[in-house]
C-alpha cells in the first residue's frame, strides 16, 4: 500500500505566523480566520473560486487590520494560515462546526464523510500548532510577569442568510466584561457608529475556543472584535479601522483593573 499524502507538504506555509512576538504592548492579538488557503492535498474541498474568496473561507480583511494594529500598538500577533473550512481554529475540535460541511449557502463536499484519521490529521497539523503557539506566548508573558490583554480580530459578512446586518463593528465578551465594556463605551461615543454588544456574534462554549480557553480560563482581560467586511475589504478601510481601534484599545487598557475574574 502506498503511503498516504501528508496534509501539508514541505513547501507549504506552517499552520501559523507570529509577528512581533516580543512586542512591548500589553496586548496579544490573535486572528483565527486570517487566511483562505487550502492545503494542496485537499484540492478545493468542493468550493469554487468565488466561495473560496468569500466569507465562507475566511474573515475578509481581518488579517490586515490585525497586522496594522500590531504595528500601531507594538503588540504580538498570531495568525492562522489556513482556511476555516479546513478546520476552524475558533471551534472546539469535535464540535459540529469544527470541520464544517455547510457554510451559509455553500456545501463543502470535501468535508463530508471524513473518517477519524482525516479529522485527527487536521487537528494535529493545523489546530493544535496554532493553539500551542498561543499557549506558549501566553506562558512566556506570564512567567515574565507581563500584563496581557487578549484581543481576537474577526470580520463578518454584511448580509447573512438574506438578512442585512446594521452594525459596523461588534464586540464579544462573556463572563469577563472588563475590556469589552470599556471598549464598547469608547466606540459608542461616535454617534455615527452602530456598535454591537455581543452582536452579531456572542461567545459560547460550542461556537468559540480562543477566548474561552486562552482568555477566560487564564482569567486575563480579553475581547473579541468583529468588523463588517465591506468596511475593511481594501487597504484604505483596513488602515482606517486599525487607526480607529488602536488608540481606543490603548485607552480601554488604561481604564481597567487587572482583578481576579471572580470579583467582576
Amino acid at each position: 500500500m502506498l503511503p498516504s499524502m501528508p496534509l501539508l507538504s514541505p513547501n507549504e506555509p506552517a499552520a501559523l505566523t507570529i509577528e512581533r512576538p516580543h512586542g512591548r504592548s500589553a496586548f496579544l492579538l490573535a486572528c483565527d480566520h486570517a487566511s483562505c488557503r487550502i492545503p494542496e492535498s485537499l484540492g478545493s474541498l468542493g468550493l469554487d473560486a468565488t466561495q473560496l474568496a468569500s466569507h465562507v473561507a475566511w474573515d475578509i480583511g481581518a488579517a490586515n487590520v490585525a497586522r496594522q494594529l500590531s504595528g500601531l500598538l507594538d503588540a504580538a500577533l498570531i495568525l492562522q494560515n489556513y482556511s476555516r473550512v479546513v478546520i476552524d481554529c475558533n471551534r472546539p475540535p469535535g464540535s459540529a462546526s469544527s470541520i464544517p460541511t455547510q457554510s451559509e449557502y455553500a456545501r463543502i463536499t470535501g468535508n463530508e464523510g471524513l473518517d477519524s484519521h482525516a479529522v485527527r490529521e487536521r487537528v494535529s497539523a493545523i489546530f493544535t500548532p496554532y493553539h500551542d503557539a498561543l499557549t506558549a506566548l501566553l506562558d512566556e508573558r506570564r512567567d515574565a510577569g507581563r500584563r496581557t490583554l487578549l484581543v481576537t480580530v474577526h470580520s463578518f459578512t454584511p448580509v447573512y442568510l438574506g438578512k442585512a446586518r446594521p452594525w459596523q463593528v461588534g464586540l464579544m465578551h462573556r463572563h469577563d466584561r472588563r475590556l469589552g465594556r470599556a471598549l464598547l463605551g469608547l466606540l459608542r461615543r461616535d454617534a455615527e457608529l452602530c456598535v454591537g454588544d455581543n452582536e452579531p456574534y456572542a461567545i459560547s462554549d460550542n461556537t468559540d475556543y480562543t477566548i474561552p480557553v486562552h482568555g477566560e480560563r487564564r482569567r486575563i482581560a480579553h475581547v473579541g472584535i468583529e468588523i463588517r467586511q465591506d468596511l475593511i475589504a481594501d487597504e484604505s478601510g483596513q488602515q482606517a479601522w486599525a487607526a480607529r481601534l488602536g488608540p481606543l484599545l490603548a485607552q480601554a487598557a488604561d481604564t481597567i483593573v487587572d482583578e481576579p475574574l471572580e470579583s467582576i
